[in-house]
């Protein structure tokens, strides 16, 4: 019996068959050693004790070499299988390594191009210059709602219906805005990848948001008409809450512009010499510096509100923390406190000035700029000082207007 086991091992041996007790039992030596399997495939054990599988080869007249991984993370019957799969490819032709070089270097090249690597080079080009909150914001969008689905696919491989996919699964949400959002994000995405030369097409311009996402139907801000405008300074006027609050609506009814615009002002973009308040670009909705003529009533209301603001950079601190802007429905909840729930808001004076400033036919084109709308509403190129002295005018009369409202109620 011995002698017919010691027979079988030495035939093992002289034909290169290895077992997983000899790879178990393989010890390290002062230098790097190869232990036979068969059929050209070999354990290579290294100084430091790692077992590398290597599979030698010969393909166009060269001798090379195939790593299959290392033992015992790939086992013994592993290491074989592989390599008779890479022994069928050379039978066909094929170089087995330089099929996995290419392999790499392809799977290293999307993953360059990945949509997740292009948006965030992107992203750090896009957000130069405009606020950094702002900036993180749409990035961490990108990240809660886009790469997660697409992030790992290459930019150029991207279809439309890929796009569809993750503006349906935020929509499932009931997040309408934010699927928008998306769209739109991805698609200057796709545009800067295009003038690098890594996407051919922009997939997310193929088709519209409302092609995909249910349609909500338009609502108009709630506002009142122009003969309750007086009652509505004489309430002002009398208002018993904060006195920030009360100047807040003063002021937004001179100026019209957005809530958001207004809580958010600064008095570095006041020029009390040229009266004019310069909203940066990064503040606005359609990121362009918009300019508003400033008329002598709404710098009265601003020299009363350096005296009431606290002196800090913001011209409406909020009362809990004065580096902060007050609340966005701090201008609402006064206008309901005053009885107006339900029929006036903050955006209601842009709709209320706008339409009384149509009536007395001023041009549109000044009526537009102001209430800085999109360019798709104004003809020509906008530029923030396009009619400015125009624009002036037109403030200082409406002013005029609000100040005659108010003496005719405090005369009655």
């Amino acid at each position: 019996m011995l002698e017919i086991e010691t027979h079988q091992r030495r035939t093992r041996q002289l034909k290169g068959k290895l077992t997983d007790a000899q790879l178990r039992n393989l010890v390290t030596r002062d230098r790097d050693y190869k232990v036979a399997d068969g059929n050209s495939l070999y354990v290579l054990v290294s100084t430091t004790g790692l077992r590398a599988w290597r599979w030698k080869y010969h393909f166009g007249g060269k001798e090379k070499l195939l790593p299959l991984g290392s033992y015992p993370k790939v086992s013994l019957a592993e290491a074989r299988a592989a390599r008779d799969e890479a022994r069928k490819k050379l039978l066909s032709g094929v170089d087995p390594a330089a099929e996995r070089r290419d392999a790499k270097r392809a799977l290293r090249v999307a993953l360059q191009n990945s949509f997740e690597s292009v948006a965030r080079d992107w992203h750090r080009i896009w957000s130069v210059g405009r606020h950094a909150r702002y900036a993180c914001d749409v990035m961490s969008r990108l990240e809660r709602n886009v790469f997660p689905s697409i992030g790992h696919m290459p930019i150029e491989d991207i279809a439309p219906k890929d796009i569809v996919q993750v503006m349906e699964r935020i929509q499932g949400r009931g997040a309408t805005d934010i699927a928008k959002r998306a769209r739109d994000t991805s698609s200057q995405i796709f545009r800067y990848a295009i003038t690098r030369g890594l996407a051919a097409r922009n997939p997310a311009a193929d088709f519209k948001p409302s092609d995909v996402l249910p349609q909500r139907k338009a609502t108009n801000f709630a506002r009142i008409g122009e003969d309750e405008l007086p009652t509505l300074l004489r309430k002002v006027e009398a208002y018993q809450g904060s006195p920030k609050t009360r100047l807040a609506i003063k002021l937004l009814m001179l100026t019209f512009v957005r809530t958001s615009e207004l809580i958010g002002a600064r008095w570095s973009e006041i020029d009390f010499e040229q009266a004019e308040w310069k909203i940066p670009a990064e503040r606005m909705k359609m990121k362009r510096l918009h300019v508003v003529p400033l008329a002598p009533q709404a710098i009265q209301v601003l020299r009363t509100l350096q005296l009431v603001s606290g002196g800090g950079e913001l011209i409406f601190p909020g009362d809990r923390d004065p580096k902060k802007p007050m609340s966005n429905n701090t201008i609402l909840k006064a206008l309901e406190r005053l009885g107006y729930k339900g029929r006036m808001t903050g955006h209601g004076f842009r709709g209320l000035a706008s339409t009384a400033l149509y009536e007395r036919q001023f041009p549109s084109d000044h009526i537009e700029l102001q209430l800085a709308h999109s360019r798709g509403k104004i003809r020509g190129a906008y530029d923030h000082s396009r009619q400015l002295p125009q624009r002036r005018i037109m403030m200082e009369h409406w002013a005029d207007c609000v100040d005659k409202f108010l003496h005719a109620v405090t005369a009655s």
